[in-house]
This record gives structure tokens, sequence and C-alpha cells, in this order.
């Protein structure tokens, strides 16, 4: 990805580091259970733009994409921005009229699966570009950083593991 972006003039440099991460409460939505309570927040969040007479945002696609994955996550974003709002909202609430208690869990990270760039072959549900993307909200997830090292050839390594080795005469 970073070289895509490279190649089309996006950044100067394509780089790679590592990051050992620890997702903490995650909004994980690879679970169906925080789909579902993105999908009450976003009905907030509608009634609250047509309460104030404003345009919901909207996904689009980027002028190039001949899939039409609509790349440009605007709604998305805006919804998820929109419930961690709230979220945050009662917690301060809650904190302020408990004397600092509350069972409001904040979001650490929010975590999602994007299906990209058209079938992988014909008939395929699997996505040439499917990617999982992770957001870290709360930086104490963030446990560490790193420079990947440089790849082994693995078969080679395989090879010479596994290669008999003449038994060993006393």
């Amino acid at each position: 990805m970073a070289e895509d972006k490279q190649k089309r003039g996006k950044i100067e440099r394509a780089a790679v580091i590592g990051a050992v991460l620890h997702l903490g409460n995650c909004l994980d939505f690879l679970d169906s259970k925080y789909i579902e309570l993105v999908a009450i927040y976003y009905e907030l969040m509608e009634a609250n733009y047509k309460a104030l007479g404003k345009e919901l945002p909207q996904n689009r696609d980027v002028l190039k994409d001949r899939h039409k994955d609509r790349l440009l996550r605007e709604l998305d974003c805006s919804t998820i921005e929109f419930m961690h709002e709230q979220v945050f909202s009662q917690f301060q609430e809650e904190t302020t009229n408990t004397g600092g208690f509350t069972n409001i869990k904040l979001f650490d990270s929010t975590r999602g699966v994007f299906m990209e760039g058209g079938e992988a072959f014909p008939g395929s549900a699997i996505s040439k570009k499917s990617h999982i993307q992770i957001c870290i909200r709360n930086l104490n997830c963030i446990k560490g950083f790193f420079l990947p090292r440089n790849e082994r050839d693995f078969v080679t390594d395989l090879q010479q593991e596994y290669t008999i080795k003449p038994p060993i005469v006393k």
C-alpha cells in the first residue's frame, strides 16, 4: 500500500514500521454486536442531522475506482466518531454524577474489515484488496514498535532443517 501511494505521488518515500498492539476494549466490526451498536448510533446521528436541517455525510467513490468500492467513507467515519463522542459524553456525565464511578467503558481501539478491489477470481467472494484496519484511540494500547527485519527464504530454511542428516556413529 505504501509503495502504491508512492507511485501515485501521494507520499515521497514508502516505509514500513511494525507495532505491538493490545486492542483493549475494541469496537470490533468483525463482531456483529458492534455492528448492531454502531447502527443504533447511526439512527441517533441521523435524527440529530435532521433536527439541525443538515445533510448526512455520504460514502463516495473515488474517480478512478472501477470497482465502485466507495473508498471515501465519510458516512462511516462520521457515524463511528459520533458514537465515540456520545459514549464519552455518557461516561463524563456518569462519572460526574457518581463521584467518579461508571460502568461505561470507553473504546480503546476500533477494528474493521474492508473488501475492496473486485473479485480475486471469477465468482469469488474474496476481494483482491481485502484488509483489516485498526485505529488505536488509547495510545496506551501501543506496547512497542519496531523496524521489521529482512525476510528470509522460508523454503530454503525448511529444506535445511528437514534434510536427512547422517546417523552419528560412535
